[in-house]
This record gives C-alpha cells, sequence and structure tokens, in this order.
C-alpha cells in the first residue's frame, strides 16, 4: 500500500505531466515558431557554425548558434524548446518538493512555470531566453542539490553546475557573472566573522566557466581585437547614450549627426530611441570608412566618455532600465491563434497574467529588501544559501542589465521570471504555515 505521502506526491506530479505534455502538444500543433529580428542573426552565425567558425562574424555568442545549427529547421528547434521546457517544469517541481517537504508546493512550482504564457509562448520563439532558462534551472538545480544532500557533493556535480552556468552566459551574454556567483555562494561561507572556503565547489564551479566563456572571450579578442562575449559593445551602449548623443563631441560630428537623424525618426514612430543603432549602423559605416567592428570600438569609446562626462543622464537611464525589468512581457503572435474563440480570449488572459506577474514581481522587490532588516521574516519563511542565490541571480541581472543596456530591458527577467515566482510562492507557503495555519487551527479547536 503506498503511503498518503508518496500518494500525494505522485497525484501532484501526474497532474504536472498531464498539464505540460498537453499544452505543449497543443502549441506545437495550433501554433507555428515565431521568428523575430534577431532570429536572422542566430540563424546566421547557425551557419558559420556548420562552416566551422571560418566566418564567424562574434556579433552572437555561439550558445544559441550551436543549438540550433544541432537541431536545423525551425519547426525542429520549436519542439527541443518544448522539450526543453518541460524539463524546466520538472526541475521546479523537484526543487518545490524538496525544499517544502510538500508535494503542493512542489506541483505550484512546477504549474507556475508550465502556465506562464510569458515562458509557453517563448517556447515557440526563435530566441535565446527558453536555452537560456534551462541551462539557469540546472545550475540552480545542481546549486540545490549540492546544498539539500551532502553526499552528493562530488567533484562531477560541482563541474556540472559550472558548465550549465557557464552555457547560460555563452547562450545569453547577461548571465556571464552566474558561474562566479554561484562558485562563491557554494564556496564561500561566513561564519561569526570567519571566513570559510571550501575549494572543492569553488574549483569544480569556476573551471568550466575559465575554460568556455573565457575561451570565447580570448577568441573574439585574437579575431576582432576587443575583450569581450561579442563584438556588439559600442552598439549596445548606444542605446544608453544615444538619448544624450547631441553631446558627442565634434571630432565625430558626422557620426552624431547621422545617429540624431535616425534617433529622431524612431522617436517620432515608436515614441522611444531604442534600438535606434541598429537602422543606422549602415549609413555610419558608409560615412566613416570604418567597417563593423571598427565602428563597434568607436562608439565604445564615444559612449564611454559621455558616461564619464554625463553621469546623471546615464544614472537616469539606468533606473529606468532597471523599472523596465519587472514589466513581466509576453512575446506571441496573436495572428498564429487559428480559433477565433482563443483569438479572442488569449489577450485578456494574458493580460490578466501579465499583471500578476508585475504584482510578484513588486512583491518579490520589496519581499527581498525587507528580509534584509527584519530577522523575523528571515526565520519565519527560513530562508536558506539557496534562496539567496536565486534572489542575489535576480537582482544581479535587473541591475547588470540596466547599466549595460537601455533597450528591450524587459525581456531579460524572461529566464529568471519563474526564480521571481518560487520566492513569492515560498514566502507565501512560509507565511501559511507560521502564521495563517496555526490560527485556523486554534479556531477549530476552541471551536470544537
Amino acid at each position: 500500500m503506498i503511503n498518503p505521502v508518496k500518494k500525494r506526491l505522485l497525484i501532484w506530479l501526474a497532474m504536472v505531466l498531464i498539464v505540460a505534455i498537453v499544452l505543449r502538444a497543443w502549441l506545437f500543433i495550433s501554433y507555428p515558431p515565431v521568428s523575430y529580428s534577431d532570429t536572422y542573426s542566430y540563424r546566421r552565425s547557425a551557419e558559420a557554425v556548420l562552416g566551422g567558425f571560418k566566418v564567424y562574424d562574434g556579433t552572437r555568442t555561439p550558445g544559441y548558434p550551436v543549438w540550433i545549427a544541432l537541431f536545423g529547421s525551425d519547426r525542429v528547434v520549436y519542439a527541443s524548446q518544448l522539450v526543453l521546457g518541460l524539463g524546466i517544469t520538472l526541475a521546479w517541481f523537484y526543487i518545490g518538493y524538496r525544499a517544502s517537504g510538500k508535494p503542493y508546493v512542489g506541483g505550484l512550482a512546477a504549474l507556475a512555470h508550465t502556465l506562464n504564457p510569458g515562458q509557453l509562448f517563448f517556447e515557440a520563439n526563435l530566441l535565446t531566453e527558453t536555452l537560456s532558462t534551462f541551462w539557469l534551472t540546472m545550475a540552480f538545480l545542481g546549486a540545490f542539490i549540492w546544498l539539500k544532500d551532502r553526499q552528493h557533493r562530488s567533484w562531477w556535480l560541482g563541474l556540472g553546475i559550472g558548465l550549465t552556468a557557464a552555457l547560460a552566459a555563452l547562450a545569453r551574454p547577461l548571465f556571464v557573472f552566474m558561474p562566479i556567483w554561484l562558485a562563491f555562494s557554494l564556496g564561500i561561507n561566513f561564519d561569526k566573522k570567519k571566513i570559510h572556503i571550501q575549494w572543492k565547489p569553488l574549483v569544480a564551479v569556476l573551471l568550466p566557466a575559465i575554460l568556455l566563456v573565457g575561451g570565447w572571450m580570448r577568441w573574439i579578442q585574437s579575431n576582432y581585437h576587443m575583450f569581450s562575449l561579442t563584438t556588439m559593445t559600442g552598439y549596445h551602449l548606444v542605446q544608453h547614450t544615444g538619448y544624450y548623443f547631441e553631446a558627442v563631441p565634434d571630432d565625430y560630428a558626422e557620426l552624431r549627426e547621422i545617429y540624431l537623424d535616425y534617433r529622431d525618426a524612431r522617436i517620432a514612430n515608436t515614441g522611444s530611441q531604442g534600438n535606434a543603432i541598429w537602422d543606422a549602423i549602415p549609413a555610419m559605416q558608409a560615412a566613416s570608412g570604418q567597417n563593423f567592428y571598427q565602428l563597434s570600438r568607436t562608439l565604445q569609446s564615444i559612449s564611454i566618455d559621455l558616461i564619464r562626462s554625463h553621469p546623471g543622464e546615464y544614472l537616469s537611464r539606468v533606473l529606468r532600465g532597471w523599472w523596465l525589468f519587472w514589466r513581466a512581457p509576453v512575446y506571441w503572435n496573436p495572428g498564429g491563434i487559428s480559433s477565433p474563440v482563443l483569438a479572442s480570449v488569449l489577450p485578456l488572459l494574458i493580460l490578466g497574467m501579465r499583471a500578476l506577474l508585475f504584482v510578484a514581481n513588486l512583491t518579490f522587490v520589496f519581499a527581498s529588501l525587507l528580509i534584509l532588516v527584519s530577522k523575523r521574516l528571515w526565520e519565519a519563511w527560513e530562508i536558506t544559501t539557496y534562496h539567496v542565490i536565486l534572489a542575489g541571480s535576480v537582482w544581479a541581472s535587473a541591475v547588470a542589465s540596466s547599466l549595460i543596456d537601455h533597450g528591450d530591458n524587459p525581456r531579460f527577467l524572461v529566464p529568471l521570471q519563474t526564480v521571481v515566482v518560487f520566492l513569492v510562492l515560498w514566502a507565501a507557503y512560509r507565511s501559511w504555515e507560521v502564521w495563517i495555519l496555526p490560527k485556523r487551527k486554534k479556531v477549530q479547536v476552541i471551536n470544537g
């Protein structure tokens, strides 16, 4: 006879699997893969991968192009991302269940991912987010096992954590800090003002990152003379400095005036200068006589000088980008829905889900700040090193993305959105266990 806890676990797991598989099967059958403006550059890079990197232009880190090259057609890449989404769902089920000992917490954590339209529809998008989310989730899963089960603290697990964190960085350069953050979080402990270093996780997690991420940056430097993850650093910085590009000195007057023309046209059409640089590149190259890489280095130098001379302007954009980071977008193609009923209902459902996610994001921001000053909350919510790792990853991504880019900031949270929801869910679960449930039991005893 199956014991009650195991029975509940199997029921929740079965429910999660049924919902996750049925939803993805429906999506694959009825909704096409969706390309965006970035998709072409990933496809171009994938072709360069198949050609042995001989004409790889360095505009993209190799993580997603290699994935595309591995699977080929858009439809097969789409199917592979649906499988990744199922894997992410099961990983959060395991983490939620093992962290709480309650099957329903694991089930809610898993369903929070798979029922989030921002995650589900992204699995159809030919962009890096689903792959980035998968590698990050695997790294978080490895870190959870490391902290939860001492008997599994092997070199192989440490290398696996480092490898998946490094692959997340190579899929999405924003997460280049992840291997370092995980290595130090697992390898360095503070106890009564003493620092204890555990060399196994520190070395094992960092080693794959040094080899993969460091090796890739060395390749970019040797080929394009930039110590960076991509060759587009200068263009990304203009997403920030383009707002006050009038201040560019006359030494670069021609580049300045060209960009201002494109910026003003972009603002007239969209209300924002975001991504105007991508339209301006050909004209700026023609005027300056510089190739793509030379122009990137020039714009990097110009932007750094502008940031130094206009720190107030820069910081105001950083704060604006940080705020946009929490907007909980859903990237999907309404035209891909063939059913008239679904086509009319889905926008309302997605709007409602976005509102819930935005509330969850704000709850995370305020709660994570509150526990820094409230020992009572810290203890009631049973905040562990693992929760600090998760929250620190989100905060570091919010700050880093805002410092580096000021374009599509809401998209940067997509790979970590489920982390935010899990932490809010954890706080709600612990609040229920500590404050609400005991009061309900007390009332029942009195009434009984």
